[in-house]
């Protein structure tokens, strides 16, 4: 069978059960009978990921070699592994995967034909093949008659590293070879890995080879077709927010955006579920049913019912279900060059505007900043709101410099008519603990309002400390929420609190001050001391 041989010229000589595109009922059903999934009250799969609940940003690696020694950022987020190293650990996985059954998938990335790259992806669980099909593009069956990968994920959570044998930093590891074209992942079944090593990938391939701007972001498009994106950070809002049901999804967390249009990477969406109602999310609960992939969830007592705020296992709890699960995403996943661009930010200080216009400057400031803030509770040993800067709202996968993704987006913003807007889906009237979190529903009425360009005849008035426009009215939202200043029961601690944060701006931009000219550094807080 072919598809035996393209393994065998892999490397893998199968001893055990090979499996290749099974549908979704069949991959459910062979989770089923070895007993690593349940179903759940909506139909939905639901299975643990083990001893990794989420990414390990100190296990991953990229391969150095001719091709990747000057081009790739190396450092604390992109480690390099040497060649050799790879190579034993490949034949070591590879030898691994031949003696267990193989689930093979064959799938593509990027909405865009003239960018499209397909991936041919070998796990070692039916419930990760699952995964692979609902995030990824799926090829047609005329398409699957000739399809030729590209890349190739190897996915072998059963697999341990010997560090003393493989130079990994412990028995877990994703790395990534880019002359190879492979990704291996061993040691972790968490299957974001999988996804975010091909995001990694196109953020490499797209900026660098291509000059299209990768982006860590959602996308939708609205009646007049109209294309808006979302950039943020987990937990800031970016899925929830774009998941409008007035308005056609693209995508909800990778796109790439060329000469005249915004492009899905991916076939579906990986939804954080910590929370999850139908009252609050309504598009994104109803798009767990059969099919969906639910991971490290737990459930009410003696039922087989979700309990979405139990957190015992991990607050980073998921579903994944293909695009089409979202009534009204758009098909397919391409809107044009965006109108309206959203940077989301959590601010747990409560000092932030919950919606500002950004000059150019300040959305490049910004951009290259990637602002949110963890609080107390979601992270062993954090008690008070801890600053996250992340460049470009997606530092752990960024092969290239942070500048490479800036310097695109600010071709496109200077002389456009792009508007970008800093939302803050954090707190109000004090930090975290003291003040509350804006309520979703202000949210979604201040981005409406500039969806609907409500706010263009609405008066601005400039934050004193970082310098942003904030309106001083907004149709569905309460007018004293709108200067954060104004909500505080002292504005003497807001003013202290704000000059605290905006210190950690001016503290996290000096790494970026080399590359950044008059324009973008004019575009960082008016009060630096």
């Amino acid at each position: 069978m072919e598809y035996l041989e393209s393994l065998r010229k892999i490397g893998i000589i199968p001893n055990k059960e090979v499996y290749s595109n099974l549908s979704v009922s069949q991959l459910i059903s062979q989770t089923l009978r070895k007993n690593q999934g349940i179903i759940t009250s909506s139909g939905a799969l639901a299975c643990d990921t083990g001893e990794f609940t989420g990414r390990s940003p100190k296990d991953k690696y990229i391969v150095i070699d001719d091709n990747t020694r000057d081009s790739i950022w190396w450092g604390e987020v992109n480690q390099p592994f040497n060649p050799e190293d790879f190579d034993r650990l490949y034949d070591s996985v590879i030898a691994h995967l031949s003696d267990r059954d193989i689930y093979v998938r064959d799938v593509y990335a990027c909405a865009k034909p003239e960018y499209r790259l397909n991936i041919k992806v070998i796990t070692e669980t039916a419930w990760s093949n699952l995964f692979v099909n609902n995030l990824f593009l799926r090829p047609t069956e005329k398409e699957l008659e000739t399809f030729q990968h590209e890349w190739l994920i190897l996915n072998a959570p059963d697999f341990k590293a010997d560090p003393e044998i493989h130079n990994t930093r412990q028995h877990n590891f994703t790395i990534i070879n880019f002359t190879r074209k492979i990704i291996l992942i061993g040691g972790s079944a968490y299957t974001g890995e999988i996804k975010k090593g091909i995001f990694t990938v196109l953020n490499y391939i797209l900026p660098f080879e291509k000059n299209v701007l990768s982006m860590h972001c959602s996308a939708n498009i609205g009646t007049r077709g109209d294309t808006s994106v979302f950039f943020g950070l987990s937990g800031t809002g970016k899925t929830t927010l774009s998941a409008d049901p007035s308005r056609k999804l693209i995508g909800d967390d990778e796109h790439g955006w060329d000469h005249e249009s915004v492009f899905n990477f991916e076939g579906g969406c990986y939804a954080k579920c910590v929370n999850l109602s139908k009252e609050k999310e309504p598009q994104i609960f109803s798009a767990i049913r059969s099919g969906t992939l639910l991971e490290n969830v737990r459930f009410f007592e003696g039922t087989d019912i979700v309990d979405y705020d139990n957190v015992s296992v991990t607050e980073n709890t998921r579903a994944a279900y293909p695009i089409d699960f979202i009534d009204n995403a758009v098909h397919p996943s391409i809107g044009k060059t965006p109108d309206h661009i959203f940077f989301l930010t959590c601010d747990a200080f409560g000092v932030l505007p919950p919606i500002s216009k950004l000059s150019v400057g300040q959305a490049m400031y910004h951009f290259i900043s990637g602002y949110t803030a963890k609080v107390a509770g979601t992270e062993a040993g954090i008690t008070e709101p801890q600053t996250t800067f992340s460049a470009c709202f997606g530092k752990p996968f960024l092969p290239l410099h942070p500048t490479k993704y800036a310097e695109l987006l600010g071709k496109k913003l200077k002389g456009s008519n792009i508007n970008v807007w800093l939302i803050n889906t954090g707190w109000s009237g004090g930090a975290y603990g003291i003040g509350e979190r804006i309520k979703l529903a202000y949210t979604r009425a201040m981005i409406s309002a500039v969806l609907e360009n409500k706010l263009e005849k609405v008066d601005f008035i400039k934050d004193p400390v970082f310098g942003l426009q904030m309106p001083v009215e907004c149709e569905g939202v309460p007018s004293e929420i709108l200067n954060p200043r104004n909500t505080w029961n002292k504005s003497s601690e807001y003013d202290e609190t704000a000059l605290h944060l905006a210190a950690q701006f001016v503290q996290n931009f000096k790494s970026f001050e080399s590359f950044a000219d008059k324009e973008i550094l004019n575009g960082g807080p008016l009060v630096q001391n």
